[in-house]
């Protein structure tokens, strides 16, 4: 007896299944790594340059990535330039942070900043010393192995790591 074909869910409209779903197998890419098994989704350029591909898996393309020079066979007029050209991109806004949305306040500091200031106890106008001076004495007060016997000095010397991670790393950017 011959097999009668089923009809498809999919005629006509609406569609009865969801879009992507179909019934055959996904095709996985192995890493092109020789010897790895594991998917290969992370492309990465053969050469500086060209468009040809390899497919690597996270492991081997963080590998691959370690050594990559982007400017590899440029000079530096010719690294300068492609800079300049993908600086006008979207990329470019990355310098223009500042114009981010932010909490009220004159726009000097985020609101991530004037949470840190807070939590070292300082006004909104303090100068990076005052901050490391802040962040020394509040880490020495509540170093865990200063005050062992208490269970919240833990979370306070975290609290106040974490405010002094904030504002270096804005005063890293602002000088930078």
């Amino acid at each position: 007896m011959a097999h009668r074909p089923t009809r498809s869910n999919d005629w006509g409209f609406p569609r009865w299944r969801s879009y992507g779903s179909s019934r055959e197998a996904k095709p996985v890419r192995l890493c092109d790594r020789h010897g790895c098994d594991k998917p290969g989704d992370c492309p990465a350029p053969k050469s500086p340059n060209n468009p040809d591909r390899w497919y690597f898996c996270q492991d081997h393309a963080a590998e691959y990535n370690r050594g990559w020079d982007y400017f590899q066979g440029l000079s530096a007029e010719e690294a300068a330039e492609r800079e300049r050209n993908e600086a006008r991109g979207a990329a470019g806004y990355e310098r223009s942070r500042h114009y981010a949305w932010s909490g009220p306040g004159d726009g000097t500091r985020s609101r991530d900043e004037r949470r840190a200031l807070e939590a070292l106890g300082l006004d909104e106008d303090a100068d990076f010393e005052a901050v490391r001076g802040a962040w020394r004495r509040l880490a020495k007060e509540n170093h865990p192995d200063v005050r062992p016997n208490d269970p919240n000095a833990a979370v306070r010397f975290q609290t106040v790591q974490a405010a002094y991670e904030v504002l270096r790393a804005a005063e890293d950017r602002r000088a930078a």
